[in-house]
């Protein structure tokens, strides 16, 4: 999914430190700002910006950051018009990077991500030349799977019925993937039997992940973390397996 372990990495969202809440706050409000634009500011005619809404929830987000974003959304905040954006990149051994950006400046973002890539030691890719080794789909992930989930059999069943494609269950957590159309029949899914989703997101996975030894993985993490502190960067998905 990323460069990290996912269940470490979900947990790390949930307990973000104090000194970044504010960083992962501005990601979270930018994200229900543009869910608002494009579906309306009522989360339950709106899915995306349930989601949004709930991840902001998930991080401790205050509802009065979440009132705001919702405004700025509805063209009553502050705020210029923003745009999603996709920037591709290449790091060490091969390692593919897709960067989902949201900002209100395509030249602005478009530099800093150069600027970070350039640092952190990997480079820029012509458009299409990394994206064609993934695939979006949908993820729903949760933790403490084998506390939450008391009959396999049935959960996926109903997962499956939903559209799931793959379901991997741990201990530590479980993750569903489907089609992007079965997104919400699986979030819905997973809800029915009184689980509520750590993570659900629209995610680039790669066609065929890529194995990597330590030395390798402690580069592409450097090269995560400078691309995730720029506020612009909503997401960074790697083709490590």
């Amino acid at each position: 999914m990323s460069g990290h372990n996912k269940w470490s990495k979900i947990k790390n969202k949930k307990g973000a430190a104090d000194a970044k809440r504010g960083a992962i706050f501005t990601k979270l409000g930018k994200a229900i700002t543009i869910a608002v634009r494009e579906g309306g500011a009522d989360p339950t005619m709106n899915f995306k910006l349930r989601i949004a809404i709930d991840a902001g929830r998930s991080a401790n987000m205050p509802n009065e950051n979440v009132d705001r974003a919702i405004k700025r959304g509805t063209g009553d905040g502050e705020g210029g018009e923003m745009a999603e954006g996709l920037f591709e990149a290449y790091g060490p051994s091969g390692v593919a990077f897709v960067i989902e950006t949201l900002s209100d400046n395509k030249n602005r973002i478009s530099a800093d991500i150069s600027i970070a890539l350039r640092k952190s030691g990997a480079n820029s890719a012509d458009p299409g030349s990394v994206l064609y080794n993934f695939e979006k789909k949908a993820v729903v992930s949760f933790l403490d799977a084998k506390e939450k989930i008391k009959d396999a059999d049935e959960f996926e069943m109903a997962l499956i019925d939903a559209g799931a494609e793959d379901i991997e269950i741990e201990d530590a957590g479980a993750t569903i993937m489907g089609e992007l159309s079965s997104f919400q029949r699986l979030v819905e899914a997973v809800e029915v039997f009184g689980i509520i989703p750590d993570e659900a997101s629209l995610q680039y996975v790669a066609k065929m992940p890529l194995t990597i030894d330590e030395s390798t993985t402690a580069k592409v993490e450097k090269i995560i973390e400078a691309l995730e502190e720029l506020d612009d960067v909503q997401h960074v998905f790697t083709n490590v397996g």
